[in-house]
């Protein structure tokens, strides 16, 4: 039986950070990912996806990733970690190579070659490329090509999806993770990483917009044909419905986040069952929120839940789908998106959710659950887990199948490390046969 291999994902968001330790074991048949670890803590020093105070993300993520370990029995050194926030933007570019031996195949260096002339971006200086994902090749003129390795042609030409991102940011986020001690293998964008939990194979050959609402910042990857077409991040997220419900109720930002919880959890279908007889004073009595069952004590004693979600949470949810609707707009995908839209992140469980986005979207809605994973799942099965499983899903799918594409589906691999000589290879090289 082949050795289980560790795999760990850092989720670093704006309300909460996770850390997700799992084992991964490649059988004949298929590819085992059983969780072994996890831990979730309110997360400082980050806005907006992006960190703000290293020293207080720093004291979060140590205390997170202990706990994980803690969990788990096992030291981590090595970690994929999600990177978001409003730098992150995409562009599709084309490369073109001609085939190195006509006469023989197409080879791992010709693909390769392609996949680097698709790179050829005129980027500014502040910003890097975190993702280079091959979406199709084109083997002399025939398009839609998945893998074209073992083909005969002589122009090869490959489609791909680059998402960048600020350098600052990067540099910032690996730097709290290595203060831990623990080495960043590779940054993957939280959307993609969202995507690969909780999407299906139909969903994205057939056309998906997965929108992944977090605390602050909202996630999108727009697939199209199988793969990423376009990933946007908006600056808007669920923790702005607590800032609206904090100042139209006039209630401490904690006190407006316990109401938000508490709305989501309800059950939506209390008033379904009712007898007609018992009339409207019970109906009356269900519409309205007792705020000192909640553990609040303000000067608002009840306040009407209709009241809540009607005029204060729905106008919000409508805004961030409105923004979503411009950005799908945006890029060029409108009416390419049939499997419609996936909901996931903590924001996806606010009440009425679904309702505002098929209402403004016009498409097919649904929530999207992390599946995939065996082993301590109980907890992490909800959306909000979406990003921190999907990291784990992701790399093991990595190990899985050995990719042609060093820069392909791979988040980016941090390889700057200044001052590597020969001998920093030659120990990169031994580390790399390691489990």
């Amino acid at each position: 039986m082949p050795k289980p291999q560790i795999i760990a994902g850092v989720d670093i968001g704006s309300s909460k950070i996770v850390t997700i330790i799992a084992s991964s074991i490649s059988d004949s048949e298929e590819e085992r990912v059983r969780v072994i670890g996890v831990a979730s803590t309110p997360s400082k020093g980050i806005r907006k996806g992006q960190i703000v105070n290293i020293e207080e993300t720093t004291t979060s993520l140590l205390e997170c990733v202990e706990a994980a370990e803690r969990m788990a029995g096992y030291n981590i050194n090595r970690a994929l970690v999600a990177i978001s926030g409003p730098h992150i933007a995409s562009s599709n570019s084309r490369g073109v190579v001609a085939v190195s031996e006509p006469e023989a195949e197409i080879n791992k260096d010709d693909i390769k070659r392609v996949i680097e002339a698709a790179q050829a971006l005129s980027l500014p200086a502040s910003r890097e490329i975190i993702h280079v994902i091959p979406r199709y090749f084109t083997v002399d003129g025939q398009e839609g090509i998945k893998d074209p390795a073992g083909m005969s042609g002589v122009r090869l030409e490959v489609e791909t999806h680059i998402v960048t991102g600020s350098s600052t940011a990067i540099k910032n986020l690996t730097r709290s993770i290595s203060e831990i001690g623990v080495d960043a293998q590779s940054l993957v964008v939280s959307g993609l990483a969202a995507a690969e939990s909780v999407l299906t194979e139909t969903e994205k050959e057939l056309g998906v917009v997965l929108v992944d609402i977090g605390g602050g910042v909202t996630d999108m990857v727009i697939y199209v044909e199988g793969s990423p077409f376009y990933t946007s991040v908006l600056p808007i997220g669920a923790k702005n419905v607590t800032n609206d419900l904090a100042i139209g109720l006039r209630l401490s930002l904690e006190s407006a986040e316990k109401i938000k919880i508490a709305l989501s959890t309800k059950k939506e279908k209390e008033t379904e069952d009712e007898d007609q007889d018992e009339g409207e004073e019970k109906a009356k009595n269900a519409d309205e929120i007792d705020l000192t069952d909640l553990g609040i004590i303000e000067e608002t004693k009840t306040i009407s839940r209709k009241t809540l979600v009607e005029g204060i949470i729905k106008p919000r949810l409508n805004e961030i789908f409105t923004m979503v609707g411009l950005e799908i707009k945006k890029s060029g995908a409108s009416g390419l998106t049939p499997a419609g839209v996936v909901l996931c992140g903590g924001g996806a469980q606010t009440v009425g959710i679904v309702d505002s986005a098929k209402r403004v979207l016009a498409m097919p809605v649904r929530v999207g659950q992390p599946n995939s994973l065996t082993g301590l799942v109980d907890d992490i099965q909800t959306p909000e887990y979406a990003v921190a499983t999907g990291l784990v899903l992701y790399k093991a799918k990595e190990v899985s199948e050995t990719s042609l594409f060093p820069l392909g589906r791979f988040g980016k691999s941090l390889q700057k490390i200044p001052g590597k000589g020969v001998a920093g290879k030659f120990i990169d090289l031994i580390k790399s046969f390691l489990p």
